[in-house]
């Protein structure tokens, strides 16, 4: 039968496109990355509702932007009409050595594996971008490249897109990465058959949520982030609450508790990437010396680490906390001498650190 021109050109188109979504899975691998999928750049109404009722019931805390341009958080065409796909793109950072070893050691600190070395937003940026030029020229797509830096849906896109599942701890999670990803997209107005989204492997496991020291999870799939020690020690400006801060440990820039629990990352290798291994000096750093920080000190220890972003007097609250947590009378003289620190949430923090460290056990 002659199928006739009209016939012939949508299997010719649906093998164009296949062609190529390989070339750009395979540039993508080339440059770097460590995991690539497809989506359509639409999302159903079940992202808009989540985001809704995280919001409506307040545990966005301090965190005001995530109420601002929600639609556009829930539906990438909205953030840029002329969307048809999203290349959503995965990012190695899992540690070689265990995260929580040093939960245990009270004169050291514990700084989340994210920010042991240098900001992912500039190693991935960069590899986001050489990644767009490709498809822009090679295909003569329009492209809008993001990492973290825009309202985007990053977990639900890249979840339908298959590189993961959002885990009952609200991360991704990753059958070959466990839930060491970092997420970047790139918007193109290129139509590109989507990966088939990837199915919820969590099963009965509830590691994640029995291992938050704060409980922060109300339920499965759900985060209350005015709770979680990652908020409280990086986007709360104020005076941590007294009552969460014996359960922050000597947890000093984040939390990898309920990641580093995940099982899925047996199967997770060490990152191969330079920019993203550890420091040896931020594994477990002296809280003492940490303390000691000025702030020039501070921008010069950190400089290029994503930490800086939150300044000394966050950072030497936080260690504050630590040494007050820490039952080593020997880090006494450290908090002592910023009781009357220039900054009130940092003078507050180091007299309670005095006082517990002065209370019988």
């Amino acid at each position: 039968m002659d199928s006739g021109p009209g016939r012939a050109a949508v299997p010719g188109a649906r093998i164009a496109k296949l062609d190529a979504s390989a070339a750009i899975r395979d540039k993508a691998l080339t440059l770097g990355f460590d995991a690539v999928g497809f989506a359509p750049a639409s999302l159903g109404p079940s992202a808009r509702d989540r985001l809704a009722a995280f919001l409506a019931a307040g545990r966005h805390g301090e965190m005001g932007w995530l109420a601002e341009r929600t639609e556009q958080r829930s539906d990438p065409q909205a953030l840029w009409p002329d969307a048809k796909s999203v290349i959503c793109l995965g990012l190695s950072y899992a540690p070689a050595e265990d995260p929580l070893t040093n939960l245990g050691q009270p004169a050291a600190g514990n700084i989340s594996v994210y920010a042991r070395n240098r900001d992912y937003h500039d190693v991935a940026k960069g590899m986001l971008k050489h990644l767009g030029q490709f498809v822009a020229s090679r295909f003569g797509a329009e492209i809008k490249v993001f990492v973290d830096t825009a309202p985007v849906p990053e977990k639900p896109l890249a979840a339908l897109a298959g590189v993961g599942w959002q885990g009952k701890h609200t991360n991704l999670v990753s059958r070959a990465h466990g839930s060491w990803l970092f997420l970047g997209e790139i918007y193109t107005n290129l139509d590109l058959p989507p990966d088939a989204p990837h199915a919820d492997r969590c099963g009965t496991c509830s590691r994640c949520l029995r291992a938050c020291p704060t409980d922060a999870f109300p339920a499965p799939y759900q985060l209350d982030a005015t709770r979680c020690i990652s908020y409280l020690t990086i986007e709360h400006a104020g005076p941590i609450p007294h009552a969460l801060r014996p359960a922050i440990g000597n947890r000093i820039y984040g939390c990898d508790d309920c990641l580093a629990v995940c099982p899925w990352n047996r199967f997770a290798r060490a990152t191969r990437h330079a920019k993203l291994q550890a420091r040896p000096d931020l594994i477990a750093p002296d809280l003492a010396e940490l303390a000691a920080l000025d702030d020039a000190a501070f921008r010069a220890r950190f400089a290029g680490s994503p930490i800086k972003r939150i300044g000394r007097d966050r950072f030497v609250r936080n260690v504050l906390i630590a040494i007050g947590n820490s039952a080593d009378a020997s880090l006494a003289a450290a908090a002592e001498r910023l009781t009357d620190d220039t900054n009130p949430v940092v003078a507050e923090a180091a007299r309670w650190a005095v006082a517990r460290l002065a209370a019988p056990c």
